[in-house]
């Protein structure tokens, strides 16, 4: 049974940090292309950051120079650390694993970023 937990999430002041974690079990996590989505109420949902099998990395626009998105095979985990958070990132973040026309989400961890 795949399963993708999310973890981390919270309430920041703007100009804060969070590092979001997700814990994978059930796949062979190496060869899975790892990424964070986030949903914001009313939106749809989008791409924040990925990271290849090959370590290769994408980041949405809006996130570059603040998010970084990194992987441990052997722990079977994705983080995403993020700084300098803005309130329009305030979200749903979902991790997803993918492979091929494959894939996997988590349930979510909630960030709000407000004063």
């Amino acid at each position: 049974q795949v399963q993708l937990v999310e973890s981390g999430g919270g309430l920041v002041q703007p100009g804060g940090s969070l590092r979001l974690s997700c814990a994978a079990s059930g796949i062979i996590f190496k060869i899975y292309a790892m990424s964070w989505y986030r949903q914001a109420p009313g939106k749809q949902r989008e791409l924040v950051a990925s990271m290849s099998s090959t370590g290769s990395t994408n980041y949405a626009d809006s996130v570059k120079g603040r998010f970084t998105i990194s992987r441990d095979n052997g722990q079977k985990m994705v983080d995403l650390q993020m700084n300098s958070l803005k309130p329009e990132d305030t979200a749903v973040y979902y991790c997803n694993a993918q492979i091929g026309g494959v894939g996997f989400w988590g349930k979510g961890t909630l960030v709000t970023v407000s004063s």
